[in-house]
């Protein structure tokens, strides 16, 4: 059984959909051990707490450096065994060195078709509403490893969502939610406690189920 540890700082609706799917027994041979926040008031941390899971604040303010923080965020998952880190809106920027030490063990979801609107800058609304301004007619999420490159890591899966007239930056965040984020994320993180991802390169191999 391998444990996550979710990283969160807003709201928590990715860590929603993963603790839906764990309780409805989607997540094989994972368990959601541990969910950190780089904010103490995320609504996410009430999510983990209603669900029994045990939380902490790592606040990148209380410590002198990047480095500094990343070496106390990888002290706290190395004492609880986890083996997997899941990227559920955390907003604080991982160094290079934490993100080589755990090289394909973070996985992160994007709310675009990468490398659409992706990269720095590109987060929340923002990836909305410039996919908006661009005018492009369908959209998605990415669930991706995280590398020393900002959404540049090896993809894992994808899936498009359509952009409708009238859409606003929420509406359509909404929508790419509901369609994408929270069908591929649970996916990604059950295959990858089930060893179903292997990664080559820039390519993820995935295993179908037996």
């Amino acid at each position: 059984m391998i444990k996550i540890a979710v990283l969160v700082s807003g709201g928590g609706t990715n860590l929603q959909a993963l603790i839906d799917a764990q309780q409805a027994g989607k997540i094989e041979n994972g368990r959601i051990a541990l969910v950190i926040s780089s904010n103490p008031q995320a609504y996410a941390l009430e999510r983990a707490a209603e669900a029994g899971i045990p939380t902490e604040v790592l606040r990148r303010r209380d410590y002198d450096s990047a480095d500094a923080y990343a070496h106390a965020l990888d002290a706290r998952l190395q004492a609880q065994d986890i083996g997997l880190v899941v990227l559920a809106g955390f907003m604080t920027v991982l160094p290079d060195s934490f993100c080589r030490a755990w090289e394909n063990r973070i996985i992160n979801v994007h709310p675009s078709l990468i490398p659409s609107f992706c990269g720095e800058g590109f987060y929340g609304l923002h990836v909305h509403e410039a996919a908006l301004a661009k005018g492009v007619k369908v959209t998605g999420a990415t669930v991706h490893f995280v590398s020393e490159v900002v959404d540049g890591g090896a993809i894992i899966a994808q899936k498009a969502v359509n952009v409708e007239e009238g859409d606003t930056p929420a509406v359509l965040q909404r929508r790419v939610m509901e369609q994408a984020e929270w069908i591929l994320l649970p996916q990604a993180v059950s295959d990858f406690c089930a060893g179903r991802l292997t990664v080559r390169g820039a390519w993820v191999e995935r295993k179908e189920k037996e």
